[in-house]
């Protein structure tokens, strides 16, 4: 049976009393049944004194508080009737059983998982994920440890995102894990929240907390992406010293400072893009002669 197929519990409100009159109506309940006892008027009314008592004592169990963003299901013998979400001092009937659940937003930090990214490597990966719970009836009674079942299902989102994208490296167009934090933080949330709707809870914020290739990689991914880097800015200084020759031969022709033929147009182009694209400084050599 698939998860979209199981019958949900949708919450729904209960009724439920305001606790301070009732509590002050069952205090004056007892104190008066005392007062009847001790002042010896218990023996002609001792039925109503017994029962003044009885209602106040039964009464006294039937109290609860809530405290801002928390809420409280109401079962009646395992059947669910409703969830308070009143804050406060509130008052049910004594039978009815009472289960308390925070409404408050949450941040986990998950574990650091070793997985696979799309291209076979391993990687080190973690989330930090702020959610809350919804609907308190799902997560009471559809899920049987609905803070447990979030982490699990925290984890399995994330190894499935990066079982499906690459580290650093893929094909034009497609998301990598660390080149597009933002949008691969989108996706994990969309996908918790896919995941933890059946357990009544939503997923407000979700971000990549650690991303790293494994130890045993690390290295030779470090070099690799070294070499990227080099020969990117190689790649932009030959580019950039091409526009600086083709600067200087069209000012040295414009202005008439010498006229180059081919062959000498050709040197000068030559020793310009060594000085410029050297790794070291140039060293000046001063040429008494001529180049023939």
């Amino acid at each position: 049976m698939s998860r979209t197929e199981i019958n949900r519990t949708v919450e729904r409100p209960t009724l439920s009393l305001p606790g301070v009159p009732l509590f002050l109506a069952f205090v004056l309940a007892i104190a008066f049944s005392i007062y009847l006892f001790v002042t010896g008027a218990g023996d002609t009314y001792f039925g109503a004194a017994i029962v003044l008592i009885g209602l106040g004592s039964v009464g006294m169990g039937g109290f609860y508080s809530i405290q801002p963003n928390e809420a409280v299901a109401i079962l009646l013998f395992g059947a669910y009737r409703g969830t308070d979400r009143a804050t406060g001092l509130r008052w049910v009937w004594p039978w009815l059983t009472r289960k308390k659940i925070s409404m408050r937003v949450r941040n986990v930090t998950s574990d650091k998982l070793k997985v696979n990214d799309k291209d076979g490597n391993p990687i080190e990966i973690a989330a930090n994920v702020v959610w809350r719970v919804q609907d308190s009836a799902q997560a009471l009674f559809d899920v049987d440890d609905y803070e447990r079942f979030s982490r699990i299902e925290i984890d399995t989102a994330l190894r499935d995102i990066a079982a499906h994208y690459s580290y650093d490296h893929a094909a034009e167009g497609e998301l990598t894990l660390r080149g597009h934090a933002e949008d691969v933080a989108t996706l994990l949330g969309q996908r918790l929240n896919q995941r933890l709707a059946v357990g009544g809870m939503a997923v407000d914020e979700a971000r990549i907390s650690h991303l790293a290739y494994a130890t045993e990689i690390a290295g030779a991914m470090l070099k690799r992406q070294q070499a990227q880097a080099i020969l990117a800015a190689r790649q932009l200084i030959v580019m950039g010293a091409v526009g600086m020759v083709e600067s200087a031969l069209e000012q040295l022709s414009v202005r008439g400072v010498v006229t180059l033929d081919e062959e000498r147009k050709a040197q000068m182009v030559s020793n310009l893009l060594v000085v410029l694209c050297a790794d070291r400084e140039a060293q000046p050599v001063v040429n008494a002669g001529t180049l023939y």
